[in-house]
């Protein structure tokens, strides 16, 4: 990637924001189980860091995605994954669809505030028996006059309790079994306080615990056709292109915060003496730290790569898949390697290590699994079936 001076200043602008609004505040929403999405993108949005990729007149920057990028890695500096994830849903996640295909009186009425950190949005795909297999979900839309009746459930919803709408997949193609299943679903904006929508306890998730996460359930919701995004059908088809820069969002995501632990463990092992000399003293663990962080600096050069096929207009599919999957195993391998330099202390449920293992859990399951991007990728090689 050639990095421009507009580059290096959102970089600095995102360091700062972490630095001086998210870090300071992580341990009292991480011990609440929620942050004030609305509070803190509003500032975002004052900063114009809720719209680098999206057109200008909607309130973004016009910028391409190797912009969200440098947002994506400066954000992993925070002390904790949940709050940059929920950041990234507004951005890159649950947004890309509307800015692209959505008409311009949807995008002024939900994208513009979204932008502007008025509105908070939640992704809904995901559903109980449907994570990773979004060709399976089971909400549907049925028309209804110049409506839609939205019934079903959507599962492991982020912001899912602060969102004020939501970015739904659901079937419109029917239900009688003879229909394509990845062309009988439609994207539509589903404005979160509608009448027939109600939403379960926070979840209690193992990791990402300052992120409001919640099951939706879905009762003869109406909503206006108008609120579809783009044509009806091709919702799938919209999703997956999302799913491309979520993916690569998340391995962005994740590079400065593995690098964060490896440089804390450096100093922790470095200050705590066993057998008459420092830990870090031993060769066995200085060796594995330089190893992980050649492992963080591959990853890193595959990122880049990826996006500079995404923004040059070429397809990304293949590398977004292997950057995803190497994200998350390695975040695994750091967090897991690292908490054992730490011993005792790194079990410790306030340690940051202790959070940043239970946290980077996440980047091997959403999204798409291990499994999906694995499956993907043995496509684009030849080895199965497109």
């Amino acid at each position: 990637m050639k990095w421009t001076d507009e580059h290096r200043e959102l970089r600095r602008t995102v360091a700062r924001f972490v630095e001086t609004e998210i870090n300071p505040n992580v341990d009292e929403w991480e011990d609440a189980g929620r942050f004030p999405a609305h509070e803190l993108f509003g500032k975002l949005g004052e900063l114009g860091l809720l719209g680098i990729t999206k057109p200008e007149e909607y309130g973004g920057m016009g910028l391409d995605f190797s912009y969200s990028l440098v947002m994506a890695e400066e954000l992993g500096a925070a002390h904790c994954g949940a709050v940059p994830m929920a950041i990234g849903v507004q951005t890159d996640m649950a947004t890309p669809a509307l800015a692209r295909f959505g008409s311009d009186e949807l995008k002024k009425e939900f994208l513009a505030p979204t932008v502007a950190g008025e509105k908070v949005v939640a992704l809904g795909v995901s559903e109980p028996h449907a994570g990773s297999d979004v060709a399976n979900i089971k909400t549907t839309a049925v028309k209804d006059g110049d409506d839609y009746l939205i019934n079903g459930t959507k599962m492991w919803m982020t912001n899912g309790l602060q969102a004020d709408w939501i970015c739904l997949l659901a079937k419109t193609g029917g239900d009688d079994g003879q229909t394509n299943r990845h062309n009988d679903k439609s994207l539509i904006v589903v404005p979160a306080d509608l009448p027939g929508i109600s939403r379960s306890e926070p979840l209690n998730k193992l990791g990402m615990r300052a992120s409001d996460t919640a099951q939706v359930f879905f009762d003869n919701v109406r909503v206006p056709q108008r609120y579809r995004i783009g044509e009806e059908g091709l919702g799938f088809m919209y999703q997956m292109l999302q799913f491309q820069e979520e993916r690569l969002w998340g391995a962005a995501s994740a590079l400065k915060g593995l690098e964060n632990i490896i440089s804390e463990t450096i100093d922790y092992t470095r200050e705590r003496t066993t057998f008459g000399k420092p830990i870090l003293d031993n060769q066995v663990v200085h060796f594995r730290l330089a190893e992980l962080q050649t492992e963080i600096e591959a990853l890193r050069a595959m990122v880049y790569s990826a996006c500079e096929v995404h923004i040059g207009g070429g397809d990304a599919t293949r590398l977004a898949s292997m950057c995803k999957l190497k994200a998350g195993r390695l975040s695994r391998e750091v967090a897991d390697s690292c908490l054992q330099y730490w011993g005792g202390q790194g079990y410790m449920w306030e340690s940051r290590i202790a959070r940043a293992f239970r946290d980077q859990r996440l980047m091997s399951i959403g999204g798409g699994a291990d499994e999906v991007m694995l499956a993907i990728i043995c496509k684009h090689m030849g080895i199965l079936p497109k």
